[in-house]
């Protein structure tokens, strides 16, 4: 079981901010978020952003580290100014 933290003023698409999931064997954190659907795709974008800080078990991680059973991710939404600015970037 892998459990998922959205902080800050992240949140899924019906509002939760903490989930969990099977994980049958190692995959990146990508892949963790594409698993869980249309309530997460939105966090992808902000990733690739920088709008995004990812841990993994309080270490620095990124979207292509890798997740084992047991692990606890943490997305932190921030903006690097301070401010939320956390809507995806349309350019």
């Amino acid at each position: 079981m892998v459990t998922i933290s959205l902080m800050g003023q992240l949140q899924t698409a019906d509002g939760e901010r903490d989930l969990a999931c099977e994980l049958a064997s190692p995959m990146t954190v990508r892949q963790v978020i594409q698993r869980q659907g249309i309530q997460l795709r939105h966090l992808l974008q902000l990733i690739r952003e920088k709008k995004v800080l990812v841990t993994i078990n309080k270490k620095i991680a990124s979207d292509d580290s890798l997740v084992h059973d047991g692990d606890a991710i943490r997305l932190v939404g921030h903006d690097g100014f301070g401010g939320s600015g956390l809507g995806p970037t349309h350019a």
